[in-house]
């Protein structure tokens, strides 16, 4: 098979993969203040057993990829079911949990039996000194009624701590379901909330090169850096939100390969940004 323009992309650029593709990947994940925070605020309410976590931020701005590297950080300590449809129906999402922690489907199809499954699994992990953790991502589509199966889950506990943690992870329109007087009962559960921001001008930077550096070939450092103005550039039309950040810096490096440049300038900005509207419109 013939070479195709991303290999000799790759190539030109001393890089071994593409750097900003938009995969929650956490070894790209680039730790500023408001992902540190994040995280500290994610392992604290999940090692001490708080029970509900919320987790807030606006669409692309790398909440998923924060819930993926608190998964990598806690692989050897906790268990943990990840639903990444919330479009569920009560049976559903725990039919779905269940099958993420490994555990034999069930024939009865009614949600008593999956709980009582779900509870004799989580007592025999407590047993065994294991802490177990539900992750939720996209948790502001959960319906109502899901929802209040959530909230139930929280019921499994012992009489000092409780059995599992459940993160919500969404966008802001989470915290203002949550205010709903219907979920009043959900809403007082939460013991942990973070609310992730977007980067700010210098943080984009160190984001864009980071994650260059993540992607260079072995042994070598990029061969391609950006100039301060295409980083402002950047900056301004993205605002903040890496996921943004992503598609603008990759078009941006495809218009300097097709130029020959290695040094990406606020030209190659416009020339990618261009690109992203024509493939919008």
């Amino acid at each position: 098979m013939g070479r195709t323009i991303a290999d000799m992309y790759l190539d030109f650029y001393g890089l071994a993969e593409p750097p900003f593709h938009v995969t929650p990947d956490p070894r790209f994940m680039c730790w500023t203040a408001h992902h540190r925070d994040g995280l500290d605020h994610l392992l604290y309410g999940i090692r001490e057993r708080k029970g509900f976590i919320e987790i807030t931020g606006e669409v692309g701005t790398g909440k998923t990829t924060l819930c993926r590297a608190c998964l990598t950080e806690l692989e050897e300590e906790v268990d943990t079911a990840l639903v990444l449809n919330p479009l569920l129906s009560p049976l559903e999402l725990l039919q779905a949990i269940v099958h993420d922690f490994g555990l034999e489907p069930l024939v009865d199809h009614n949600s008593w039996a999956h709980v009582q499954r779900l509870n004799q699994y989580l007592l025999e992990q407590n047993e065994r000194g294991r802490n177990v953790v539900v992750f939720i991502d996209e948790a502001q589509n959960l319906s109502a009624a899901a929802m209040e199966q959530v909230r139930l889950l929280s019921n499994l506990e012992t009489d000092r701590e409780k059995l599992v943690q459940i993160v919500l992870c969404g966008q802001p329109e989470l915290s203002d379901r949550l205010r709903d007087p219907t979920l009043r009962q959900l809403r007082q559960r939460i013991a942990v909330r973070y609310r992730l921001g977007p980067l700010d001008e210098k943080d984009t930077a160190r984001y864009i090169g980071h994650r260059l550096g993540v992607a260079a070939q072995p042994g070598r450092a990029p061969g391609v850096r950006f100039s301060e103005s295409a980083l402002w550039m950047i900056y301004a039309h993205a605002k903040g939100c890496p996921r943004l950040i992503n598609a603008v810096a990759d078009h941006a490096l495809l218009a300097g390969y097709v130029e020959g440049r290695r040094l990406i300038n606020d030209h190659c900005v416009r020339r990618g940004l261009a690109q992203l509207e024509g493939e919008a419109s």
